[in-house]
């Protein structure tokens, strides 16, 4: 797909599962800057932002007083002192507000950025293709900037696929310029464009949540308890108690203590039948989950779903069962499916951490 002034597509690669093209540029960018960026930036996020070094991305959730997740994304930090912020939902907002007593300058920058995702086992040997010498050194979650048509291309090692994968930042002007080099020198690398079911099938795959699908923004719950916290996401790891105070602190801490509601988990469920939106019950028939996303996955050949399920339940070796309904030829049936509860992701190729990467 060609867009009159900048591409608004992404990119898989794989001689083996061609896909069609998806939008990645409205990804909402938050660009943060000034001597207070860095503390701003710790005060709203769970994580310790002051271990992302200059060069490096880290994924990353913000939350309510309560302890209650907007929402999550990922923070590039560019050169020292110069942030990004980048997350499905617009925070210029909330970000704003936050800013009081902060000597920090926050501009949303969504539609001066063009972004593009090239991911699969082919992606660094097109890089290196279109001049990009060295990108097989970009370790997970690194930066790199290379000489594009007169201008700068800006390279991360990240994606929202379970795959090697990079996101590719450049001016507008020279969006149209990169993807037909990319298609030019992709050709014999099996390129094809990606399309939003294809994504959806890759980020449950590597288990990676969406908001407004797996969890609601906290900000726009109507209802108290239909919220979810880090712990009840399966990010307990992005909360880092250790460091100063943040959004959410003294609630997660008090969650810590007490336990969670909930308990996002991974299903591997019987049959080829997507249990998209059931019921999850236990061995009495009692309702334990819901099932928040769910796919044939056909780099794992399961059928698979990401669920949230009230606690203790999800534990692995629960006997849980799926109701699942499903139509053919104007006729809906039922099914109950065994699922079994996985630990890590369905799909976590050695390819999409191996340094330097190869070329495949």
């Amino acid at each position: 797909m060609r867009h009159k002034d900048h591409f608004k597509t992404a990119v898989y690669q794989t001689p083996f599962h061609p896909r069609t093209s998806f939008d990645l540029t409205p990804m909402t960018k938050h660009r943060i800057t000034g001597k207070d960026a860095l503390p701003f930036l710790n005060r709203l996020i769970t994580r310790d932002i002051a271990k992302i070094k200059p060069g490096r991305v880290g994924y990353c959730v913000w939350c309510d007083d309560n302890g209650q997740v907007i929402d999550d994304g990922t923070v590039f930090h560019l050169r020292e002192g110069d942030y990004r912020l980048c997350s499905q939902e617009r925070q210029l907002d909330w970000l704003t507000r936050s800013a009081h007593g902060f000597d920090v300058k926050i501009v949303e920058d969504t539609h001066e950025v063009a972004a593009l995702a090239l991911q699969g086992p082919t992606s660094c040997a097109v890089l290196k293709a279109i001049g990009c010498t060295g990108a097989e050194k970009l370790k997970p979650f690194d930066i790199a900037y290379f000489p594009f048509a007169d201008g700068e291309l800006m390279v991360s090692r990240t994606g929202f696929t379970g795959d090697l994968g990079y996101e590719l930042w450049i001016d507008p002007a020279r969006a149209l310029e990169l993807w037909d080099a990319l298609f030019d020198k992709g050709g014999n690398h099996g390129i094809r464009p990606m399309g939003t079911h294809a994504l959806e099938v890759a980020r449950i795959e590597a288990g990676f949540i969406q908001a407004q699908v797996d969890f609601l923004p906290a900000d726009q719950a109507i209802r108290i308890d239909r919220s979810r916290s880090p712990f009840e996401l399966d990010l307990g790891r992005l909360v880092d108690f250790s460091k100063p105070n943040f959004n959410g602190r003294r609630a997660l801490l008090e969650e810590r203590r007490r336990g969670s509601r909930y308990r996002l988990v991974r299903l591997d469920i019987e049959g080829n039948k997507p249990a998209r939106s059931a019921y999850i019950y236990d061995s009495k028939r009692n309702v334990v989950g819901t099932v928040t996303s769910a796919e044939w996955s056909p780099s794992a050949k399961s059928n698979i779903a990401l669920a949230s399920m009230h606690m203790p339940w999800g534990r692995p070796g629960d006997e849980l069962w799926a109701e699942i309904y499903y139509q053919r030829e104007l006729k809906w049936s039922r099914v109950m499916a065994r699922c079994r509860v996985v630990e890590g992701a369905f799909f976590d190729p050695p390819r999409r951490r191996a340094t330097p990467a190869a070329d495949f």
